[in-house]
């Protein structure tokens, strides 16, 4: 009885979410079907975006973000957002540095969206590089975009549309990896071939990401990402814990239909 009533609470307060029209129907985008070229075409395309935007970071000289800026200039930059996109309207901000830092680095979450209290929850322990794509994230889940596909993408469009370069290159980096990701499934040498490519500060970058899953893998993550996947596939998302990578498919078919990258 206790479980049915967190369920029920649960789905009231947000899990109906899953079951709401998301932001491909608010874009019109087409079917998210693309071919080898297609996503040739946006790995290039993000290769050059994540080159410059870590360039420009660069040349700025500014001084890692402490949590609250990086929480507050996240709010600004859905304020940027929605000029362009209304649907982004976000009022109510409720931001916070996870007290289980350690404990999702054991078990593999660098987030997570409260639906009891509202807020999002941001892993701070991890890369500071990766932070500003992580918020973004959990604050689209606060919109009501429940699947991880569409927080993903909603993520991408803010902090990439956001005025700090820290921001750009973060959201950048996000779909880089998973645009290679999906890329290495086709053809690993071709995926190695634009690796090799990237500036020589985002390839220490990812070393430093990679690095710091190996320091903090444990027997628990394997099991985790297995339940959480079932979840995903009992709310709307086939796929299960590879849903994530399905933003590649959005950004593409957003693409198609707009000859550019939101």
């Amino acid at each position: 009885m206790v479980l049915l009533a967190v369920y029920v609470i649960f789905m009231v307060f947000w899990g109906m979410n899953y079951s709401r029209k998301g932001i491909a129907y608010q874009l019109q985008l087409p079917k998210p079907d693309y071919e080898i070229s297609d996503l040739m075409n946006l790995q290039k395309y993000v290769l050059q975006k994540v080159n410059e935007s870590k360039s420009e970071q660069l040349l700025s000289g500014e001084k890692p973000l402490t949590d609250e800026i990086i929480f507050q200039k996240s709010v600004e930059a859905y304020r940027i957002s929605e000029k362009q996109f209304p649907f982004l309207k976000y009022r109510h901000a409720s931001i916070k540095s996870s007290l289980y830092g350690g404990l999702g680095n054991a078990l593999g979450f660098t987030g997570y969206y409260n639906p009891f209290t509202g807020e999002a929850q941001v892993n701070t322990t991890v890369p500071r590089f990766l932070l500003p794509s992580i918020t973004c994230h959990e604050m689209a889940h606060q919109l009501g975009y429940a699947k991880e596909n569409e927080a993903n993408f909603v993520g991408f469009i803010v902090a990439q549309n956001a005025a700090d370069p820290v921001f750009r290159y973060s959201a950048y980096l996000d779909i880089f990896m998973y645009a290679n990701s999906q890329l290495r499934a086709y053809d690993s040498t071709m995926s190695n071939a634009i690796l090799i490519q990237l500036h020589p500060e985002v390839k220490k970058d990812i070393k430093t990401w990679s690095q710091f899953n190996l320091e903090h893998q444990s027997v628990f993550e394997p099991f985790v990402r297995w339940l959480y996947g079932r979840f995903l596939k009992l709310n709307q998302q086939p796929q299960g814990i590879r849903s994530y990578n399905e933003v590649v498919s959005m950004l593409i078919a957003y693409y198609k239909k707009n000859r550019t990258i939101p």
